[in-house]
């Protein structure tokens, strides 16, 4: 008769339980605004919010939604739900009521916890909420709505964890991948740790003495890597700000809490380094570099998101000292896979394989390419996902013999460094979030002026992608400056903010093949 054997892990005991254990309970765990909380006071805060989920009702495998700004109570509800074995799914809190209802219903996650000033978007859905049960609000300063604030202040702050294993399921992103509706990626406990030792550990030698600030919201599998899992990992502290990472704030941060680690994306590289000539300009001060300046105490800052373009890096790296280490992550695999690190950096690469991971470029017939050769990107290692929730044939698609197909064109030089040439499909990544072309062009033709739409990624001048329309206009229509600006407006009025076209262009027809189909290489 065989004999089973379960070995038990769970994630919270690794990024909360050890640091008190091994007797980093009374350092900094997080910083705010508002006050900083050590690794004892998060642990408490953890174990409060899985004994109310307990007092909910709330089981092992149950999706717990996450409508959460950056604060600590990211962090609590987060690592609350995985001690009880709950599924916490972190979610975009840049999206519209129709997003939200998608969100809520094909989760079928009975609870959402959600920041207060988030609340409107979830009371303005029109449509049937087939799950939700309860709505958890927490403000900034953690007080929550009634009754949830008595069982929080009432709850023990000693708490059981559940009984998981390493490939239990602890945690789902969605992620808009390439076509079609979102798609819940789903991750085991032990992914976490798996990232945290390949890319923290071996490209950042993160140490405990590390301080994070992640202009990535946490949403984001990038940012929850960058601001949790990172410094967790190691007992180092993490920034938390809920407001929206400008250039102003950003330097702010960075000097205010002596951060040594900026995660950022290109877009904020490039709109801090104009921030800062602008205002060096208008002081009349001479730039120099080796004065101290905001981000004096930052030894690295790591990005992704959007590719970074070389001439930003130099500039940037000019500036303040700093090198920008740019990879290409996803929420397929938790995080970073390939990366430039410090001391070796080829501005416009991808940097090498990122070690604990494998790449290489794909051909049209599955062949693996040889040097210098563009491809398709696959990657594989122990962090990616186990599948897309309820999405099998996506899931076939794109797991193939433990590999992750990841769509983007790369192709690698003789010396290992992995070259971004765009994406396989029409996807355009916008400030580091995915937009899909058709939801934008879907939301255009809706104007009553629009008769057909394409949309595509076009470079603004610090070479950075955006969408851009081009719109052929129903008889009684013309072109004019005006109705531009109505049909930008149109979209941001509907859409999220940075789904918006930034160019709008009127032609008379769009170019299509014989079958109908718009030939968008030709408006590139």
């Amino acid at each position: 008769m065989a004999v089973y054997t379960e070995e038990f892990y769970n994630s919270v005991n690794y990024f909360i339980d050890r640091h008190i254990e091994e007797g980093r309970g009374d350092k900094i765990c997080a910083y705010t605004d508002k006050g900083n909380y050590t690794y004892r006071d998060m642990q408490k805060m953890v174990n409060k919010m899985a004994n109310m989920f307990r007092k909910l009702d709330i089981r092992i495998g149950d999706r717990v939604i996450m409508l959460v700004f950056d604060t600590p109570w990211f962090f609590s509800t987060f690592w609350g739900a995985v001690r009880i074995g709950a599924v916490p799914v972190p979610s975009n809190t840049m999206l519209t009521s129709d997003d939200y209802q998608y969100y809520l219903n094909d989760s079928q996650a009975r609870t959402l916890v959600i920041s207060e000033k988030l609340l409107p978007l979830i009371k303005g859905i029109k449509g049937e909420l087939r799950y939700l049960r309860d709505v958890i609000v927490v403000d900034d300063d953690g007080e929550f709505s009634t009754p949830y604030q008595q069982m929080y202040a009432q709850a023990s702050e000693e708490a059981e964890t559940a009984f998981t294993t390493k490939d239990d399921v602890a945690f789902w992103q969605y992620t808009s991948g390439t076509t079609g509706a979102p798609k819940g990626a789903v991750h085991s406990h032990s992914d976490m740790q798996y990232v945290a030792e390949a890319y923290g550990k071996h490209v950042l030698g993160m140490t405990e003495n590390d301080v994070c600030y992640s202009a990535a919201r946490l949403f984001f599998a990038y940012g929850i890597g960058n601001g949790m899992v990172y410094p967790l990992s190691v007992g180092a502290a993490s920034v938390l700000n809920p407001d929206p990472p400008t250039p102003e704030r950003a330097f702010r941060l960075n000097s205010t809490y002596k951060v040594t680690l900026f995660f950022g994306i290109p877009t904020l590289f490039g709109q801090m380094l104009e921030y800062k000539v602008k205002q060096e300009k208008e002081a009349g001060i001479t730039p120099d570099p080796k004065a101290p300046h905001e981000l004096s105490s930052v030894r690295a800052c790591p990005s992704a998101g959007e590719a970074l373009p070389p001439d930003l890096y130099h500039r940037f790296k000019e500036r303040f000292g700093v090198e920008i280490l740019d990879g290409p992550g996803s929420t397929e695999m938790l995080h970073i896979y390939l990366s430039n690190t410090l001391g070796d950096v080829k501005a416009g690469s991808s940097g090498k394989v990122v070690p604990g991971y494998e790449a290489k470029i794909v051909g049209e017939e599955g062949e693996t390419l040889p040097d210098g050769e563009i491809g398709t990107l696959w990657v594989k290692g122990d962090s990616s996902l186990r599948y897309y929730w309820r999405k099998k044939e996506k899931t076939a698609s794109t797991i193939i013999g433990g590999w992750v197909n990841t769509g983007d064109k790369y192709y690698r030089d003789k010396d290992g460094y992995f070259w971004p040439s765009g994406r396989a499909d029409d996807m355009l990544k916008v400030g580091g979030i995915w937009v899909s072309p058709l939801e934008v062009e879907n939301c255009l033709r809706e104007h009553p002026a629009v008769l057909e739409t394409a949309v595509i990624g076009a470079e603004d001048e610090k070479n950075l992608v955006k969408p851009k329309a081009f719109v052929v206009l129903k008889q009684g229509f013309a072109p004019s400056p005006e109705l531009e600006k109505e049909l930008k407006q149109w979209v941001l009025d509907r859409l999220a903010k940075f789904k918006y076209p930034r160019w709008i262009v009127f032609m008379d027809e769009l170019p299509k093949t014989a079958t109908g189909k718009i030939q968008r290489f030709k408006l590139r």
